[in-house]
């Protein structure tokens, strides 16, 4: 059976590696050929060009596994198992992994450090849940980051000033969305759409809010941030008992991947725009790890 890749998948290799790759289409088991090595199990997941690691289990059922990066996978694999994936996908220190069969389906490979060295290990949620307690995932909250630098676009007319906030504002035309930051090589990883209730109203009426989720999907991460209540939707003067919210709804399901925030007031939404942005931008802006014997700690 060839598998595809599905909807939702990283299948940006396709367009790198030329003609499909029967192994690049699914979540794949196999056996480690190196008689030597301590990890008797290949790994290939369909994302970054196939990425293949070592484990020490086939899957992690009692506890987290131990991964390592392999240098290749085989010309004639010994295979395990082969199964067709739904998502593969990186998000900041971690690649999240579901696949389609109907238990043990998803996962998470998380990139992270033992005792300052570089480790991946591999686990469910379930595992996650029992594990020992110590095992540090690179993470920090907005207000740990030591000051960083917020764009704000030149169009918006009335910005949050972040007062409180060890942040600086720059302003700068942006691509999509009023607020936005920047990783270390200039790109562009996360932006927020501002709206107050009114506005919101507007774009959904005028159908131009579908083209500002356009222009944010294209963007790592974005979000769209409401200062007012979706109550609020249901009291808009001269439009149909309704007809907003359902054409919200029908926005949503269209750009999955942009939520849209209802903040309840300016305060909570410029809170929110903060805590977003500084969030993505220390979980999309860490670096790969470096390759570690295989070995953790």
């Amino acid at each position: 059976m060839t598998s595809t890749v599905p909807a939702g998948s990283d299948t940006g290799y396709a367009a790198r590696m030329g003609p499909p790759d029967p192994w690049l289409a699914a979540f794949v088991v196999a056996r480690n050929p190196d008689p030597d090595s301590t990890l008797p199990y290949l790994i290939r997941l369909p994302i970054e060009g196939g990425l293949v690691l070592k484990a020490r289990e086939p899957w992690p059922r009692g506890s987290r596994v131990y991964c390592h990066p392999a240098e290749e996978w085989p010309a004639d694999p010994d295979v395990l198992e082969r199964v067709p994936v739904r998502l593969c996908r990186r998000r900041g220190p971690a690649i999240d992994l579901v696949l389609d069969r109907p238990r043990n389906s998803r996962a998470q490979f998380v990139f992270t450090e033992v005792r300052a060295r570089p480790a991946i290990f591999w686990q469910t949620q379930k595992v996650a849940k029992a594990a020992r307690p110590g095992l540090r995932v690179p993470a920090r909250r907005g207000g740990d980051l030591q000051g960083f630098t917020m764009e704000v676009d030149t169009r918006e007319r009335y910005p949050y000033r972040f007062a409180s906030k060890r942040v600086e504002l720059v302003r700068r035309a942006l691509p999509a969305g009023d607020y936005a930051v920047r990783d270390p090589e200039d790109r562009l990883v996360a932006a927020v759409e501002r709206k107050t209730a009114e506005n919101l109203a507007a774009t959904l009426s005028d159908g131009s809010l579908g083209f500002q989720m356009a222009e944010l999907m294209a963007l790592p991460s974005a979000a769209v941030v409401v200062e007012g209540r979706y109550s609020d939707l249901f009291e808009v003067p001269k439009a149909a008992p309704g007809w907003l919210p359902e054409v919200l709804a029908r926005v949503q399901i269209r750009y999955p991947a942009v939520p849209i925030v209802f903040a309840e007031s300016r305060k909570l939404a410029e809170e929110w725009t903060f805590r977003f942005l500084a969030a993505a931008l220390r979980e999309l802006s860490d670096a790969e790890p470096s390759r570690t014997s295989e070995q953790p700690g």
